[in-house]
């Protein structure tokens, strides 16, 4: 972990004094963004906070944040079908559920300059970025996988997007999330479940030669779409109804490649915090009615 440990006594407490959202136990209305109302398990540190991401009064996904590194772990979000247009238009939002005892639980948009101490304790800010050549602020939940406009500028706020290396986010996985995009628009019929995070190795981003931002090593994701098409092509039916994919954040080497969530989660539990009971949808995205593996036998006979 990437820790400012001069200042953990005071992260650890504007922490525990945060309200609203910024709790273990999800009101009804933020599980809606959750495989079964159930959060990822075996991610537990005591910088790891969990914020329902609300925009104009309602919650739009779940991010589990690092207080200490000032990123976020993962976003958990429901994809929504969309043409993958960007809103742009949108300022930068910091979490004020992170900062105060009794901020409002709406994120804000961050000042232009001189940040709040208080609010840079426990999150990112503009500043953290703005010397920075190597990397771009890469969102964890993508607007667009988002349709409505204030989904997709629910998304653009500092507690949603970590250090991305350039060439990484503009190439191998941008085209990733736009795979993702078409594949969920055409063969997920209900809801599609999405976990995306990132791991660290130690590196950080500097500023006043404070570190600041951790630098994710690899980016992770997995979806879960229990109701699909089950006449699709037999490739993309075997990616129903989870599957994930991991790729290197760095300008070289970074392909993103697609696997199941099972070898996903076994990739995170050798290379990152997890513990072993780390598991990312509940039951592994698998119902009692699933006709998923009968699927998997007799498929290649029917290829299109």
């Amino acid at each position: 972990m990437i820790v400012n440990r001069a200042d953990q006594a005071l992260m650890y407490l504007l922490v525990v004094m945060a309200g609203a959202e910024v709790q273990e136990n999800l009101s009804l209305r933020c599980k809606q963004f959750l495989y079964m109302g159930t959060l990822p398990r075996g991610l537990e540190e005591k910088s790891f906070q969990t914020i329902c991401q609300f925009y104009e009064g309602k919650p739009r996904y779940v991010t589990l944040y690092d207080t200490f590194s000032h990123i976020p772990v993962y976003s958990a979000y429901i994809f929504k079908r969309s043409d993958g247009s960007k809103k742009a238009d949108v300022p930068w939002m910091y979490e004020p559920q992170l900062s105060t005892a009794s901020g409002s639980r709406e994120m804000q948009q961050l000042p232009s300059e001189n940040a709040p101490k208080t609010l840079e304790a426990a999150q990112a800010v503009l500043d953290d970025y703005s010397e920075s050549v190597i990397y771009e602020r890469g969102q964890l939940n993508p607007d667009e996988h988002q349709a409505h406009p204030d989904d997709k500028a629910a998304t653009y706020t500092l507690t949603n997007v970590v250090p991305q290396v350039r060439e990484f986010h503009m190439g191998p996985w941008k085209k990733h999330e736009h795979i993702i995009r078409r594949r969920l628009n055409n063969y997920c019929r209900g809801a599609a479940y999405v976990v995306t995070g990132v791991t660290t190795s130690g590196q950080a981003i500097r500023r006043q030669n404070i570190k600041r931002l951790g630098v994710p090593s690899y980016f992770w994701s997995a979806y879960c779409c229990t109701d699909f098409d089950r006449n699709s092509p037999y490739s993309e039916r075997l990616k129903f109804p989870a599957f994930a994919s991991r790729g290197l954040n760095d300008k070289e080497n970074n392909q993103v490649q697609e696997m199941t969530v099972q070898q996903l989660e076994d990739f995170l539990k050798r290379v990152t915090y997890v513990s072993g009971s780390f598991q990312i949808f509940y039951d592994n995205c698998v119902t009692p009615n699933s006709v998923n593996h009968a699927l998997r036998e007799d498929g290649p006979s029917d290829r299109v």
